[in-house]
């Protein structure tokens, strides 16, 4: 593997690795402690439409994933706060929906398609300089909207009546970490892909949740979690030629089933 390091698609895969796991550490902590993890699968699911959108008419897949996501996550933050009753029926229209735009418009375009499996299950060798600097730029946004609204979300995340009563617009920061979650699912497209970036998004944060004492930490040590799956997984697969995504997800699997059978017997 060290030899391997001297190429560019490899270095960029672990940098790429690295961006993702420390977003996915941070925003998946917001969605475990809100108890938001169906909705975000909703969401990167739905998310697959603007691949399709962005394939037919022949934007960033980025760009297009994220207006899918985006629109996706304010459509899940309507209904959760309007008609929270119905939102399992909603969840699944949002999820099925966003597949079969994409598929349709998959089908519309053109010419020869690239490998849409790509996608949905990841492929993060095939990371380019370009992608970095988009993970790049969310991962920033990402960052200062925890940072400089940390209270705020803290408040919301654990205790929504107390943070309505202290004046805390809760519904504009309800929507906020779900519009955070969507980036995060664009941005580990490359990485896990669509279908697998939920267990990204909670596997490390269930084995941080039992090793920390506060959010702040939670975020940090998934971050950190995430980081050495995702780079344990990019060695494997590329050790034994395994789709990445897969592979990391495989090696989260494994970890969180000794975690727990270790806390088990202690």
């Amino acid at each position: 593997m060290l030899e391997a390091l001297s190429y560019e698609f490899i270095q960029n895969a672990l940098i790429a690795g690295i961006i993702v796991s420390i977003t996915a550490g941070i925003i998946g902590s917001l969605v475990v402690v809100n108890r938001m993890v169906f909705l975000a699968g909703g969401i990167a699911h739905a998310a697959y439409g603007g691949v399709g959108l962005a394939l037919y008419t022949g934007i960033s897949i980025f760009f297009g994933t994220m207006l899918f996501a985006v629109i996706s996550a304010l459509f899940m933050s309507f209904i959760t706060i309007y008609q929270r009753e119905k939102i399992d029926i909603f969840i699944g229209l949002v999820w099925a929906v966003g597949m079969a735009i994409g598929i349709i418009f998959v089908d519309l375009t053109p010419g020869y398609n690239v490998d849409l499996m790509s996608y949905l299950f990841g492929s993060i060798l095939a990371v380019a300089n370009s992608d970095l600097y988009f993970m790049g730029i969310l991962l920033v946004t990402v960052l200062f909207v925890v940072i400089f609204w940390y209270r705020e979300i803290l408040a919301v995340s654990y205790d929504s009546e107390y943070a309505a009563l202290s004046g805390i617009n809760v519904k504009f920061f309800y929507s906020l970490i779900l519009v955070l979650s969507a980036l995060s699912v664009v941005i580990a497209i490359k990485v896990v892909g669509l279908i697998l970036v939920i267990a990204l998004l909670t596997i490390p944060i269930y084995i941080a949740q039992r090793l920390s004492s506060s959010l702040f930490v939670m975020m940090f040590i998934s971050g950190a979690i995430a980081s050495f799956f995702t780079l344990a997984g990019l060695w494997l697969s590329y050790s034994y030629n395994l789709t990445s995504g897969a592979t990391i997800i495989l090696v989260s699997a494994v970890a969180l089933i000794l975690f727990m059978l270790g806390s088990k017997n202690r």
